[in-house]
């Protein structure tokens, strides 16, 4: 090729680029932002809507509803989900895969905002907010904890959190357990009785009294002056000193009938580190941020802030995902360089030192060049472009590989080093490219795999297509031209260069070692192929058949183990924070004393939106370093077994979900438009879930049983009283949260701190309720006289998912069993459990994450080996021999469940599914430089027969070494083993190789079968093919002599 003799002729230029192309790819590689898992975009966004002391009914009815009704009409959503509970509610919002997040946030807040003209008056104003994943996963949680007292806690936490966002690589930091200030008005009921004052002048008075009235200006002869009337409370001073009633000549104060203080709300939650009260601080990093370095910015700014606190205050990083982006890097780093090491020293042993050097450039050369192109297109260093590194080792040294063992062979036939390299890099361009061209075809379409899964995954394929077109450069422009300077003849034995010249020309009979014995098994059991592609196909059967009766099973993404756990903790009944506490308290105690955990965090109440309605606390459980503690999946046992004696409270054991979120593997969602029978067909469902052997942590999101107290008005009643609903609501809410009448932004907060009046601790209770007194024109008037406590169910939290009331069940599934086997289960049973035709039943969760990516991963295996079809057939222009390659692809299969079988691992449907497609791109290269030069041999003048028997002498050795570099490239990874050469420690199972063991032993496995049957199946088709056209020729040119000779016989007897 003209662009290759050109490279070569100008080598100083080469040279040149390669030196720039290291030197800013190391500089790129440090500099680059780097983070454990990536932060995908997902395309969802979150309506928020508070509104204080508002029921789940009402909030369904006046919240949700109208918020549905805008919202649905934007344009893309795949689906709408929403809660509505005690205090507010909310609206998700999925859109579809591809859905420009930005737009589609635009879109939804211009539905939010007329929407905001349904919802009531009291209604704080909606939040729209994107969901990003790292908001999921903070890079630091920070636990403050001390025998301090609440209000300094809070005053540092809040300090901390107003520094941390000056940090430039944070985008926000959330305060967890911090509860809101408040300005209490505590009125005396028999104080306020007494001075004849009633609730509605102190809400006026409060109201009235709490102004900045701006009078405007003065325009005199001697000036202008602003004019103001400040009225603002700005102290609790302030509030007590207001005057609210004359009697006679005294002048009655707020200090005379309530107590004014500043003070928090009603604690909903309580937080403890280790046993101690905590505050939580939750960092998020910005997009593209160097987690790293933003950690180490952070922890200097709270050392220095640290000199300023009290004594008996600590702070705890409870995570520190720092520290896990340093150890996964480090593992898969080291990785890198085993698998580098590996490879170089088997191409050392074969091809020698000076010729390995040449091939060896090619790893760090398209590394290097390859993340300068992710870095260009803003993909930072994560866990997925450091696998993808790992895999591409082997990968791309297979054409520097082909083009050197070739210049190698032409320098031992006495050929000059230019000479040989350019002719090796012309001769075997276009194998390469095509090899090339099919293995970046199995990757293009992984990298348009849509929702999370494929957001998460893209950046596999990205990287290896970056790195793998990088080595194509390396492997056709910059190792030629570099050989042409240093390269020099192998090390290849005289007896090895007999045995290549004599492939090509000789005898084959004189061939030696194991190429000679791999040649005479062949010309015997090329004799019978039909016998050769029998047992193969066998064999590809007996694998199958093994797999799916010794195999593992199916799972979706593979079992990680966990830095840390939760166990969340249920409980039924009407419980106060403080009764739930006093249970959290007791599992506390018993993980406390647990040696193989790090540090313990337990929060009481406020779970948060998607939690179980029957969840009063969870506790989160740090483990120490993996290799010095049993695995977590025993530890989590043993909690279990020791708690189940507690009384009244059961425990759910989670472990961290590490990749894409896939909630539990069951997940009934059961909808209809009817709610009242929802319920009696999720009761149904869970029962008959709770029959099949395999699931634990059974979960449904039924109404807890429990009594919310209603207060029903008589409207005609009260009308005679001079009274109505607001006024009775406005006086309930005195014995309750307190009724809001105004706000005040002191100069120590930040933001505007709510006014509220209510009654004194010991006149909170239910009783109260029906002794309340409202003021009306005949004085103060029992609220009993017209208004009746009725005691009802209670409803904690509704679920809707597309404008449908939905419940769910969901579950966990023991180790030893498979999703897909009790969802098949469950699938069976449903049309046993005669639940109304109304209800309509779907199977969510991880079940149909999986489903989902089955049916993707499919669809790109096909799209996949439809290119590579159009690429051979255009190379070979030969239908035929562009299905022979292919058939490497359906025989690797095989290897991949054998690689399984053998390692006592599941078939992953996300990992080893796009090792299946990832193998697909690499098993054809070999068949497709094979194939290339059985058409040279024959294009030549050769027999079929002995065109097979001299490309398969030839190509042994080529093939062998670019199938052992690939799977010794991958072996560290097959077998999780970390090997760290700098400070000389071998681990085998660290949390970061357990991500890649499916992916690697599916490739590797693979590939080793497809080797060994291509070296035997491949000869074995073309001999058949030649067979059958020597057949068909044989049977034509007899028809052909047959007709000439009737032909004849014809003439003859005309002549007679």
């Amino acid at each position: 090729m003209q662009v290759i003799e050109s490279a070569m002729r100008r080598s100083r230029t080469v040279v040149m680029s390669l030196a720039v192309i290291i030197v800013a790819g190391v500089m790129t590689y440090v500099g680059v932002p780097k983070e454990a898992e990536p932060d995908i975009k997902i395309p969802m966004i979150y309506v928020h809507m508070t509104h204080e002391g508002i029921s789940p009914e009402d909030a369904e009815r006046l919240l949700v509803r109208p918020m549905e009704q805008e919202i649905r009409t934007i344009e893309g959503i795949e689906e709408l989900t929403a809660d509505a509970y005690e205090g507010g509610a909310s609206v998700t919002i999925r859109f579809d895969a591809g859905t420009n997040v930005d737009i589609a946030l635009q879109d939804a807040r211009a539905k939010v905002d007329a929407a905001k003209a349904k919802l009531p008056a009291e209604t704080e104003e909606p939040r729209v907010s994107e969901i990003k994943f790292s908001r999921f996963d903070p890079m630091l949680i920070l636990n403050l904890a001390g025998e301090v007292p609440e209000r300094t806690l809070t005053t540092i936490a809040r300090d901390l959190k107003e520094k941390i966002e000056g940090v430039s690589g944070v985008l926000e930091v959330t305060l967890v357990g911090v509860r809101e200030e408040l300005m209490e008005i505590v009125v005396d009921p028999r104080a306020m009785e007494s001075y004849g004052l009633d609730q509605s002048q102190i809400f006026s008075l409060v109201d009235r009294n709490n102004r900045l009235v701006a009078a405007g200006a003065l325009h005199t002869s001697e000036g202008r002056f602003p004019v103001k009337v400040p009225g603002v409370f700005e102290t609790a001073a302030d509030l007590l000193e207001m005057p609210i009633k004359v009697v006679d000549d005294r002048i009655v104060q707020f200090r005379d009938v309530a107590e004014v203080r500043r003070t928090y709300k009603d604690a909903e939650s309580v937080a403890r580190l280790n046993g101690n009260p905590a505050l939580a601080i939750e960092v998020v990093q910005r997009s593209g941020a160097n987690i790293i370095g933003t950690v180490g910015e952070v922890r200097t700014l709270i050392e220095a802030e640290r000199q300023n606190w009290p004594p008996g205050i600590e702070i705890v990083a409870s995570r520190d995902k720092s520290k896990d982006v340093n150890r996964m890097l480090s593992n898969l780093q080291n990785s890198v360089i085993s698998a580098v090491l590996l490879v170089f020293i088997i191409i050392i042993g074969i091809l020698g030192i000076r010729a390995a050097g040449l091939v060896g450039i090619a790893i760090p050369g398209s590394f290097l060049l390859g993340i300068l192109t992710i870095a260009a297109f803003g993909i930072t260093i994560n866990m997925m472009v450091l696998f993808a590194l790992i895999m591409a080792v082997g990968l791309l040294v297979d054409g520097a590989i082909v083009v050197t063992e070739l210049a190698d062979r032409r320098m031992a036939e006495g050929m000059e080093k230019r000479d040989a390299y350019s002719s090796a890099a012309r001769r075997m361009s276009w194998p390469i490219i095509a090899s090339t061209c099919t293995t970046l075809a199995a990757f293009v379409p992984l990298a348009f795999w849509p929702n999370e899964m494929g957001e998460f995954m893209k950046f596999l394929p990205i990287t290896l297509i970056a790195v793998l077109s990088a080595s194509l450069l390396m492997a056709l422009l910059f190792v030629p031209t570099l050989g042409s300077i240093f390269g020099a003849s192998g090390t290849m034995s005289e007896q090895a260069r007999r045995d290549l010249t004599v492939a090509e020309t000789g005898d084959l009979d004189q061939i030696s070692g194991m190429t000679g014995k791999y040649i005479q098994f062949l010309k015997r059991s090329l004799k019978r192929p039909w016998i050769n592609v029998a047992a193969v196909t066998g064999l590809l059967v007996i694998t199958y058949g093994a797999f799916f009766a010794f195999g593992r099973g199916v799972e979706l993404f593979p079992s990680i183990e966990p830095e840390f756990a939760n166990l969340e903790i249920r409980a039924r009944g009407d419980l106060s924070t403080e009764e739930k506490d006093f249970l959290v308290r007791q599992v506390e105690a018993y993980v406390l004393d647990l040696d193989e955990v790090e540090s313990v965090y337990a929060k009481t109440g406020g779970s948060g939106q998607g939690a179980a309605e029957d969840q009063i606390g969870t506790i989160t459980l740090n483990f120490i370093e993996w290799d010095e503690r049993r695995p977590a999946d025993q530890i989590l046992a043993d909690i279990r077994t020791s708690t189940a004696g507690l009384a009244g409270i059961s425990i759910q054991t989670q472990k961290a979900q590490d990749g894409p979120q896939q909630g539990k593997p069951v997940s009934v969602e059961l909808s209809s438009r009817f709610p009242d029978i929802l319920t009696d067909a999720t009761r149904k469902v869970r029962e008959a879930l709770e029959t099949i052997d395999g699931v634990y942590n059974i979960d449904d999101t039924r109404p807890l049983p429990g009594i919310e107290w209603r207060i029903d008005v008589d409207r005609a009643e009260a009308a005679r009283f001079g009274a109505d609903i607001t006024l009775v609501g406005n006086m309930i809410q005195l014995v309750t949260n307190g009724i809001k009448v105004g706000e005040y932004r002191p100069d120590d907060a930040d933001d505007e701190i709510d006014i509220r009046v209510r009654y004194p601790y010991v006149d909170r209770s239910l009783a109260q309720i029906d002794e309340l007194r409202i003021p009306t024109q005949n004085g103060l008037v029992p609220i009993s006289n017209f208004v009746e406590r009725v005691p009802a169910n209670k409803v904690s939290t509704i679920q809707r998912t597309n404008m449908r009331r939905t419940m769910k069940v969901e579950a966990d599934v023991l180790e030893d069993y498979l999703d897909g086997e009790i969802v098949r289960q469950m699938v069976e049973m449903l049309p046993y459990l005669e639940i109304d035709p109304s209800v309509a039943v779907q199977f969510r969760g991880g079940s149909e994450d999986q489903q989902e990516a089955q049916a993707f991963l499919g669809k790109a295996m096909m799209i996949a080996v439809s290119v590579m079809a159009i690429i051979l057939v255009t190379q070979f222009n030969n239908l035929f021999q562009a299905l022979l390659i292919l058939t490497a692809v359906v025989f690797s299969t095989g290897g991949v469940l054998l690689g399984h079988l053998v390692m006592d691992k599941p078939f992953g449907t996300v990992m080893s599914g796009v090792g299946v497609i990832t193998l697909a791109g690499i098993v054809v290269n070999n068949n497709i430089v094979f194939i290339d030069t059985f058409n040279v041999l024959k294009n030549r003048g050769s027999i079929a027969y002995e065109a097979i028997l001299r490309t398969c002498a030839l190509r042994l050795r080529p093939v062998l070494l670019t199938t052992v570099t690939t799977i010794l490239g991958l072996m560290p990874m097959v077998f999780a083993v970390d090997i760290d050469l700098i400070n000389r420690d071998i681990s085998v199972g660290a949390p970061a190789t357990q991500y890649f063991s499916q992916l690697s032993s599916s490739v590797a496995g693979g590939l080793a079968f497809a080797t060994i049957l291509t070296l035997l199946l491949t000869p074995s088709l073309l001999m058949i093919r030649a067979n059958a056209s020597a057949w068909f020729a044989g049977r034509k040119n007899r028809r052909s002599d047959q007709a000439i000779t009737a032909h004849s016989y014809q003439q003859d007897a005309a002549k007679n």
